[in-house]
């Protein structure tokens, strides 16, 4: 299929879009616009970042109740077939394809044919997704079936999960909606439903957990996701579209269902649900593994997942959610050269923060599932198996977070067949992997094997990343990849020379702490402070030295204090 897009101008790159430094780096609009975009960023960090620090509260409640067994498993698997209807249409289609479309409308003063295009794909759409809903109730049990295939050896599990999933499958309806609703609020560059949203739902578990297992058990938390999801991610969103001026049209709907952005939409959706999705998939897939493994590494792999999405979401999210409608708009406006800078600064500052994020996530990953888990019946035990998952989650931070910025990239360049063919690609070498992993860790010792298993998502989020890299770069005739390679060089030295004080500091304290008799809560904690502050002040330290570009932000505010 071909794009839409206003291809870039032919022949090499314009003089400035390449090289250390170019007279359009320094221009004010480009000032401007990373200014809009740190801005935004900033935000979405602090929303994101309280959404996971209540999501940590959130799986500490739920370790503490459960453990790691057969509870927490029937809760993870249930959320499964949900996961799978939200990554396809509000993850995918709605946040890649509906996006681009309605900035495009907007940037160029046609809000009214905006609203038009949002009111008929909302209508339409939504009769989509009660449809896959009434299907995911009536087909539930052959779908949990076959999504955790190691269930059906284990009695009673099945029957279990069947019965939480069918009270998540319609609230997929509110993530639908507010998707959608969260879509408009982004392309006007208005992040606080986005921010919000998730904060709201987790507050929902949380009520849930404390609450409502006293006398629904397992199943109350589900009920608190229900309640989350319809004040966050329905009624929160509505509330704030209407206060910015944005409006449901009710009538003549009929004459614009072949609108040319309504088409549009729809032309980009299908490749952009798989392209986008497919990451997302990975996770399901790793858990239809983990399911053969007995009662508990399910849970581990997807507990350390989460953990490991704390710095994902707080970094990548937040800067690829924030630069995605500047891209968007950048590319409506023909502003190919613009948008190379903008792809190149969002990949440096995401990078910035997550390459060493990564490597003292992989050091640290025993005290920190300790400290954030650790507690009532999720035992020492427990703790290790997550942590050995963890660890290698930790390896793909950088590559995930890469991968966020370069897809939304093909994506405001309404390019959604790359996505997809590089998507399934990885998909196809992913799926086999998991199996050679099983097969050389063996099934036995449940730690390593769902080691391998984290260890195969990160190898297939770094082949997907570098491979979209490389394609984008020759879909905008380069991204200044000089520059990008020489502030890659110095994060990386920088996070090794940090890694190396971390562990230091890490091997030094753990007898000590051991032999002190403290609690883990206490000793993780200490080791966490110790680690963490070390770790800042020779990261920071090596940054200025180094004069890395991306702390120039953070020496600005230094020196004016």
């Amino acid at each position: 299929m071909a794009t839409t897009t206003q291809p870039p101008p032919p022949g090499p790159p314009p003089s400035g879009a390449s090289g250390a430094s170019g007279a359009g780096d320094g221009s004010s609009a480009q000032a401007a616009t990373r200014k809009r975009i740190g801005k935004a960023t900033g935000m979405m960090m602090l929303g994101i970042l309280g959404s996971r620090v209540l999501g940590l509260l959130r799986e500490r409640i739920i370790a503490h109740q459960f453990g790691q067994g057969f509870q927490t498993d029937v809760y993870t698997g249930a959320f499964t077939i949900p996961d799978l209807l939200f990554f396809l249409i509000a993850g995918g289609a709605l946040s890649s394809a509906f996006i681009p479309v309605f900035t495009d409308y907007v940037s160029t003063d046609r809000e009214v044919e905006a609203w038009r295009i949002f009111s008929v794909v909302a209508s339409v759409m939504t009769i989509v997704v009660m449809v896959f809903i009434v299907l995911g109730e009536i087909f539930t049990t052959p779908l949990v079936q076959l999504t955790n295939p190691g269930y059906a050896a284990i009695p009673g599990k099945v029957e279990a999960t069947v019965a939480l999933t069918r009270i998540l499958l319609p609230i997929q309806i509110c993530f639908f909606l507010g998707g959608l609703m969260m879509g408009t609020l982004t392309a006007r560059n208005i992040f606080i439903g986005q921010a919000l949203g998730p904060v709201i739902y987790n507050l929902g578990i949380i009520f849930g957990g404390l609450f409502l297992t006293r006398w629904l058990g397992v199943a109350g938390l589900c009920w608190g996701a229900v309640i989350g999801a319809v004040v966050g991610n329905l009624g929160l969103q509505w509330y704030l579209v209407l206060k910015s001026g944005g409006y449901f049209a009710r009538s003549n709907l009929r004459k614009y269902w072949r609108h040319e952005g309504v088409v549009q939409v729809w032309k980009l959706m299908l490749p952009v649900i798989f392209g986008l999705a497919l990451p997302q998939v990975s996770t399901i897939i790793g858990k239809m593994f983990a399911s053969t493994l007995g009662d508990g590494p399910q849970s581990a792999l997807v507990r350390a997942n989460q953990l490991m999405q704390v710095p994902l979401g707080v970094f990548a999210q937040a800067t690829a959610i924030a630069s995605f409608p500047t891209m968007a708009a950048q590319v409506a406006r023909g502003e190919i050269r613009e948008m190379r800078q903008t792809v190149n600064f969002s990949l440096r500052s995401i990078l910035f923060l997550t390459i060493p994020a990564s490597m003292l996530m992989f050091v640290l990953a025993l005290p920190i599932v300790q400290l954030l888990l650790q507690s009532g019946k999720f035992k020492t035990t427990d703790a290790f198996m997550a942590a050995s998952a963890l660890r290698w989650f930790a390896v793909g931070i950088f590559a995930w977070s890469g991968h966020s910025i370069i897809t939304r990239g093909f994506y405001a360049l309404k390019d959604s067949i790359t996505p997809i063919v590089v998507g399934t690609v990885v998909t196809l070498i992913f799926w086999p992997l998991n199996y050679l992993s099983l097969h050389l860790t063996g099934t036995q010792d449940a730690a390593r094997a769902i080691g391998g298993l984290a260890g195969v998502t990160s190898i297939a989020a770094t082949i997907h990343m570098a491979s979209m890299l490389f394609l984008l770069r020759r879909r905008l005739h380069g991204i200044d990849g000089g520059r990008l390679v020489r502030s890659v060089g110095r994060i990386l030295f920088a996070s090794c020379l940090t890694t190396l004080a971390c562990w230091l500091v890490y091997h030094g304290l753990r007898d000590r702490l051991l032999l002190s008799g403290r609690s883990v809560l206490a000793q993780s904690l200490l080791t966490l402070i110790a680690c963490g502050t070390v770790s800042g002040i020779v990261y920071i330290g090596l940054a200025l030295v180094l004069r890395m570009e991306e702390i120039i932000p953070l020496r600005r505010r230094l020196l004016r204090r």
